[in-house]
This record gives structure tokens, C-alpha cells and sequence, in this order.
């Protein structure tokens, strides 16, 4: 006689469920249960694309896949051709061009989403099940409206963005950059592990076009200090004034539309804001 269902198993008939009837139901986080930190170093048998040629975007954004013309699909070379699939990645009809770089639960993309309808935003996600129930999220999301069309702009992706950030987007193809309540990693030899730091701020410049943001937001003071200091200190970076800051809209959804804003703001904690905008190269 087969015993009761563990609880992993539970979260797999549950989240195969969710998946296979299509349902509109929000998931339920109890059925994504991870660790909340995950170590960046580690290999967490990630797939990636090779060039951002490669990168498929269409399973992510349906809704923007371009109409594919046969003599245009012949016509790719095998450099722009997917490793795996061996068939070109399917175009958009635009870009991707605003990235939440560890998204959590996804609520800043589902705030940004109707905040910004023209613009394609991607969450990138280091945690398995984390990943799996935003991307859940956003089915359920589309599923509930699907007559008006909104969240069709949103997706995420499971990545290590510490690690492969160039290897998805072009040079110059953002032009907004998310860091929400990273972790702080307060040892001092974790540091290395910080979102923010000076080899990592040349590749947010490198995706970045000029005049793109990188907008940061922290409840710890000792993390804030370290996130304006590194990017303040990189050529490519200039920090925004306070009254241009405090006018941007999408400040005041990222101070209060993340699960970790809602979470300092039950604990009456203090959020420190810094915006970095991307400057113009200077000439050769």
C-alpha cells in the first residue's frame, strides 16, 4: 500500500498541476520552497547562451515573437545559429531592455509591467524554485487578463548574472538595470560576492547604452555605503541627483512594491536609494 506523499513530492504534483491545467490561480510559495541565499561561485549546472545572438527570446515573450519569413530563416549563418537547437533563435519585435537582476517573487515586474507597457522587462534568478514560481506568476498573470494583454512585457529566467550577464544581452542594450535588496554578505571575505563591485560595474556599462540606470535600493546602510562608493569610483557611472531621483517613477514602485520592501516596511526599517546613470564614452 503506497504511503502519504512527502512534501517534495506534494510541491511536484502541485506545481505540475499548475502548469498542465493552465490555470489563472496565483502559486502558492509554500510549493517553492528554497534556501534564500544561494552562493554565486557554486555551479548550478546553468544553461546559457554562447553570444546574445544565440539567446532565444520567444518562450519568455510570446507575445513579441517577429513573423518568421522563411528566405530570412535560411539566411542565418551558422555563427547565429542556437548551439543546442541548431536552428536560429526566433527574433522579436523588439529588444529587451530592462533587467531586474535577482528578482526574488517578481514584484517589481509585475509593478513595472503596466508601468512600462512598451518596454520588454526580464527578471534573472539564481534560485530554482524561485524562478519557477515567478515564471508560474506570470502565467497565471497573463491567464487573468488576457483581454487587456498586460504582463505579455515581463518574464524571468534562471541565471547567474554574476557570471554570464554579457553572454544574454548586447553591448548598449539596456537602458534600465534593478538591484533590490541584494544580499549583503556582511563577512568581510564574502564581499566578493556582492552584486556591486568594480568587475562588475564595467559589465553593468558594458549592457548599459549611455544614459541607461542602474537604480539600487538596500536596508542595509553598510551595503548602500558600498554600492555608491564602487559606482561612484567607475568611470562610466554618475550618481543622480536626489531631486531627479525622487522624481523618477520607478523609484517609488521599487521602494514599495518588492516582497523585501513590503517586509522592512512592516518592520519599520530605512530604505537608502541610489540611482548610477551610464555616461557617454569618451573619445578614442
Amino acid at each position: 500500500m503506497a504511503g502519504q506523499p512527502n512534501k517534495r513530492q506534494k510541491r511536484q504534483d502541485y506545481r505540475q498541476a499548475q502548469r498542465e491545467n493552465g490555470t489563472t490561480n496565483m502559486p502558492r510559495k509554500k510549493f517553492y520552497r528554497q534556501r534564500a541565499h544561494a552562493n554565486p561561485f557554486s555551479d548550478h549546472q546553468l544553461t546559457y547562451p554562447v553570444t546574445p545572438q544565440h539567446m532565444d527570446w520567444s518562450t519568455y515573450f510570446p507575445a513579441f515573437v517577429a513573423p518568421q519569413d522563411e528566405d530570412t530563416t535560411m539566411s542565418h549563418t551558422t555563427e547565429a545559429t542556437d548551439v543546442l537547437s541548431k536552428r536560429p533563435p526566433k527574433q522579436l519585435t523588439k529588444d529587451v531592455e530592462v533587467v531586474d537582476i535577482g528578482c526574488g517573487f517578481g514584484g517589481l515586474l509585475v509593478a513595472l509591467a503596466p508601468a512600462m507597457p512598451d518596454t520588454l522587462l526580464i527578471g534573472m534568478e539564481i534560485r530554482t524554485q524561485v524562478t519557477a514560481f515567478v515564471q508560474d506568476r506570470i502565467t497565471a498573470l497573463r491567464g487573468q487578463n488576457s483581454e487587456s494583454g498586460l504582463y505579455q512585457n515581463i518574464g524571468c529566467l534562471r541565471a547567474n548574472t554574476m557570471k554570464f550577464l554579457p553572454n544574454f544581452f548586447r553591448k548598449a542594450q539596456l537602458t534600465k538595470i534593478f538591484i533590490c535588496f541584494p544580499d549583503p554578505h556582511f563577512k568581510q571575505r564574502k564581499h566578493k560576492a556582492r552584486i556591486v563591485s568594480t568587475t562588475l560595474n564595467s559589465e553593468y556599462a558594458y549592457v548599459l547604452r549611455p544614459g541607461g540606470i542602474v537604480y539600487t535600493i538596500t536596508d542595509v546602510e553598510d551595503l548602500h555605503d558600498w554600492m555608491v562608493q564602487h559606482l561612484e569610483a567607475h568611470p562610466a557611472f554618475k550618481r543622480v541627483a536626489e531631486e531627479e531621483q525622487e522624481a523618477d517613477p520607478c523609484v517609488g514602485i521599487m521602494r514599495t512594491e518588492t516582497e523585501e520592501g513590503k517586509k522592512v516596511e512592516r518592520n519599520k526599517g530605512q530604505k537608502f536609494v541610489a540611482l548610477f546613470r551610464r555616461l557617454e564614452d569618451p573619445p578614442w
